[in-house]
């Protein structure tokens, strides 16, 4: 090869090793320019990094920090806790999900105290057998194994109800077992025994109480009927000797010893209703009854002694609210009795209203009724009145001294009230008089029929007395639609009639001179239309006057309402015809027939009576029957004349000797089923008149129940109603 070839070829290959030289070197540049970038770049990453470390070692510190306080916290809040655990007397326990103790404190221990294996790891089953064997827990009558299964079943219940345990010390221990949620059995072991030993002293305290109240509820019963038996006889006796003829100072004394022994057997009353209420034992008998009526009745029970005193006893009833309601009207007239024989007892002068009125519920079945009862007594001073509702409380002073009574009527009263869910009020001032007033919701039986009443009642003439009566039926009369022309005397009257259609008279006006008579008697003369209505005493049965003769109705005051809507329906309807004498109005239309005597014997009626008293009493009672009377000593004679004397009605006193009472009643209505006899009524004469005494005596057999002392009425309607047919009538001579 040429030299200048080789010449050549080194040249190009010089040439070409300096190009890839310099392209080595610009790619080393390159490379070290990125590895200076870069180096650059973790430079500035280890800088940032070491800086991040620094800081985190802090916040690692300060962690280290916050967990050396914290496990500190815990150690103290457990120490704590389970300080506390120790110092209270209940156990504490926890067992895990396999059952085994986990922690327990002392309280917990103590039972098992020196046993060592009682300690945490122990299974809770263990714990149960080595509280069997070595008798720390009474389990009675259970077998140790049955004791355990009973408690393992109550340990996996899904919900361990509590249980009273006793240990053999007496210690009482109630344990409340509560599963968590992880599975873990809590299990609290409550002392209890202060609790039980308390119950228990509380059990023996109620027990003795209720012997006290059994043994306080048997004084009172047997001091009833010891005091109510002679009273009996007093009573009776009394008012069987003032039916007979006697002077003014033989009826003075009839009448004293009467009313003595009535006194007596209202606060007999008073005491028993009292310790019935005490006793939370009084309960309320609903039944209907017509309200006022049932004023009425106990006006007229008072009535005696308002003309004894001089006073007027008035009523104004509502004219339009029903006076037919659902109630216990025996509870309401012993509340009536004690706030309207309060107003006469303290009243000398002037007078005493009872009101009535009724607002109705939106239904219009109950009414809220209230009856207010107001007087011009001696009144009660302001310091007293709260006082005056208390048990056995009186208002003391020199004036009211003088009378008498157990001061339990107004506490009575008030606590009746609020057993029918109503309120008692008292307004008074010292001189001037008092008002009582109560109001209760019942339930009404009726509606007022306003549509009874006349249309055009015309003109209507009221020749009273000043008093309650006149304004109360005047403000009826207008409120009924009457024009009312009211002269004071019978010398204004006449002209007064002109063109009226009735005419109120009052007999106290006719009484005052004889020639009133005559006036009346022209007045009728000179208005033939006129209606005369003569107003009466309640306490009369009959006018004093010859004013009757001439009188188109007799009305005795207070006058009902219903009997004043009929008689102004009668005298809107009818002529103005004078009716019958008043004697023979007071007779009902069975009494006037005549009696058909065809019976061929006299009703029998057996008495079965221990107390000889008792025995005269009866007998007197009814001397006026003509009815065959046969008395027994005892209940084995009375159910031995039942069979020989074959009675048609029998009184059955409960107390007496050999056999009492509710016994021969049983043993009478047994002769009765074996032998296929009718059945014969009994009717319970007894003095016992406890709560519950009725109810309990009427199981054994008897009709009805009748306390002593006795009553002539009551005695009298059960002969006359239950006289068979074949008997002779015992009123035949009456």
């Amino acid at each position: 090869m040429k030299i200048e070839n080789i010449l050549a070829q080194e040249r190009r290959a010089r040439m070409a090793a300096e190009r890839l030289l310099a392209q080595k070197q610009a790619e080393l540049s390159d490379a070290n320019r990125i590895l200076s970038q870069h180096a650059l770049s973790l430079s500035d990453e280890i800088t940032e990094t070491r800086e991040v470390v620094e800081e985190i070692k802090g916040e690692n510190t300060q962690v280290r920090a916050d967990l050396e306080k914290a496990n500190k916290e815990v150690v103290i809040a457990k120490r704590r806790l389970w300080d506390s655990l120790e110092t209270i007397e209940d156990g504490f326990a926890v067992f895990d999900q396999t059952d085994r103790m986990i922690a327990a404190n002392s309280a917990y221990l103590l039972p098992f105290d020196g046993l060592t294996c009682v300690a945490p790891g122990i299974r809770y089953v263990d714990i149960l057998t080595i509280a069997t064997e070595e008798g720390i827990v009474d389990i009675g009558d259970l077998r140790p194994l049955a004791w355990r299964d009973m408690m393992l079943a109550r340990w996996h219940a899904p919900k361990a109800e509590p249980l009273k345990l006793r240990l053999w010390d007496g210690t009482h221990i109630q344990l409340v077992d509560r599963r968590s949620r992880d599975g873990d059995m809590v299990c609290l072991g409550l002392n209890i025994t202060e609790t039980i030993t308390y119950q228990t002293k509380l059990k023996e305290a109620r027990f003795r109480a209720e012997a006290a109240n059994r043994a306080k509820s048997a004084f009172l019963a047997n001091m009833s009927h010891e005091i109510r038996t002679p009273m009996n006889g007093v009573v009776s006796m009394a008012e069987l000797m003032a039916e007979g003829e006697l002077n003014d100072e033989q009826r003075l004394y009839v009448d004293t010893i009467r009313k003595s022994g009535e006194a007596l057997l209202t606060i007999i009353n008073d005491v028993l209703d009292y310790s019935k209420i005490e006793a939370a034992k009084l309960a309320l008998h609903p039944e209907p009854f017509d309200l006022e009526k049932t004023i009425l009745d106990v006006v007229t029970l008072l009535q005696p002694t308002v003309q004894e005193k001089g006073i007027q006893l008035s009523i104004d009833f509502d004219l339009f609210m029903p006076t037919r309601f659902m109630g216990d009207a025996v509870r309401l007239r012993q509340i009536l009795t004690n706030l309207i024989g309060n107003a006469v007892k303290f009243t000398s002068e002037g007078h005493v209203l009872v009101r009535a009125i009724g607002l109705p519920s939106e239904d219009d079945k109950n009414y809220r009724v209230h009856i207010s009862v107001e007087d011009s007594g001696i009144g009660i001073p302001k310091d007293m009145q709260a006082h005056i509702f208390g048990e056995f409380n009186q208002v003391e002073d020199e004036r009211n001294r003088r009378f008498e009574g157990t001061g339990l009527g107004l506490a009575i009263a008030r606590q009746l009230i609020e057993l029918m869910g109503g309120e008692i009020w008292l307004e008074s001032e010292e001189g001037k008089g008092s008002c009582f007033g109560f109001n209760i919701s019942l339930p009404a039986l009726e509606h007022v029929d306003e549509t009874m009443l006349p249309d055009s009642p015309g003109k209507a003439v009221l020749a009273l007395d000043e008093g309650l009566n006149r304004c109360i039926l005047e403000k009826r009369l207008k409120a009924l639609g009457f024009t009312v022309d009211t002269p004071t005397n019978l010398a204004d009257l006449e002209q007064a009639c002109a063109g009226a259609k009735v005419a109120f008279v009052d007999e106290a006006l006719c009484l005052s001179h004889e020639r009133d008579h005559g006036r009346l008697h022209a007045l009728k003369s000179t208005c033939p239309d006129l209606n005369l209505i003569l107003l009466t005493s309640p306490h009369k049965r009959d006018a004093d006057c010859n004013c009757e003769a001439v009188a188109n109705h007799v009305l005795h005051t207070p006058v009902l309402r219903d009997v004043l809507f009929d008689t102004l329906t009668q005298v809107c309807l009818s002529p103005a015809v004078p009716t019958a004498a008043p004697e023979a109005r007071q007779d009902t239309p069975s009494s006037t027939a005549p009696r058909v005597l065809n019976q061929t014997r006299l009703m029998r009626v057996l008495a079965a009576e221990d107390n000889k008293t008792n025995q005269l009493v009866f007998s007197k009672l009814v001397k006026s029957l003509n009815i065959d009377l046969r008395f027994s000593n005892n209940g084995l004679e009375a159910v031995e004349d039942f069979l020989d004397f074959k009675p048609d009605l029998v009184f059955m006193d409960i107390s007496m000797p050999e056999v009492d009472g509710k016994e021969a009643t049983r043993r009478i209505r047994l002769l009765e089923r074996d032998q296929r006899l009718t059945r014969t009524r009994i009717v319970a004469l007894t003095a016992h008149a406890m709560a519950g005494d009725a109810e309990e005596i009427m199981s054994h057999g008897l009709d009805r129940y009748l306390t002593k002392p006795l009553r002539k009425p009551a005695i009298f309607d059960e002969i006359l109603s239950h006289c068979p047919d074949q008997a002779t009538p015992p009123d035949i001579n009456t």
